[in-house]
């Protein structure tokens, strides 16, 4: 059986990832689906601050012209494993600047250095994180990872994305379900 998936079905949902799924980057990842095409998909795990302060340092020195703004944004997020070394923003919609792509009614994101600034002083966005990478997939890809049983779907908000901390949303997410995840195999597959 082969899953049909709307493209416009997937952009704006979460993909919450599956306990078998142990990859460094993406075991018990939440990940913001920002773009999905028949061409592939692009999207930002919204749930994995850095906490080794040498990734901080690292992001700190990529932007060394913002150094006095980054001190006071309080956490770096590990976006995806693609172009690491990019900094976007995944803010409230509501912000716009050069470069912002609105995504939703809800969300934008911007990689423009200039959020920056206008976050440290104020006219920034309300909401945002601050993310290192992206994750990406090729044409094909998502779906099948969705069908071999890798991901969940799931609609989100402002209000989780932002509020909920980071240490609380895979669980949050997935009991949203009502799924007892003792009773979750630890291997995916196709039956």
């Amino acid at each position: 059986m082969t899953l049909h998936l709307e493209v416009s079905t997937i952009k704006n949902q979460l993909l919450i990832s599956m306990p078998h799924m142990q990859d460094p980057y993406f075991g018990r990842a939440v990940v913001l689906i920002c773009e999905h095409t028949k061409d592939g998909a692009m999207g930002l795990i919204v749930n994995k601050p850095f906490e080794d302060p040498e990734l901080q340092d690292l992001f700190e020195h990529l932007f060394t012209k913002e150094e006095e703004f980054l001190q006071l944004i309080p956490k770096i997020y590990f976006g995806g494993p693609v172009l690491i070394e990019r900094g976007i923003v995944l803010h409230s919609s509501v912000y716009q600047t050069d470069g912002t792509v609105k995504l939703s009614d809800e969300f934008a994101m911007t990689s423009n250095r200039e959020i920056l600034q206008d976050i440290a002083y104020k006219k920034g966005p309300a909401f945002y994180k601050l993310m290192l990478g992206h994750a990406g997939w090729a044409s094909g890809q998502l779906e099948r990872e969705i069908e071999n049983g890798d991901w969940l779907l799931q609609s989100t908000t402002q209000d989780f994305i932002f509020n909920t901390p980071e240490a609380d949303q895979w669980n949050t997410a997935i009991n949203s379900f009502g799924i007892d995840m003792s009773h979750i195999s630890g291997r995916g597959g196709v039956a």
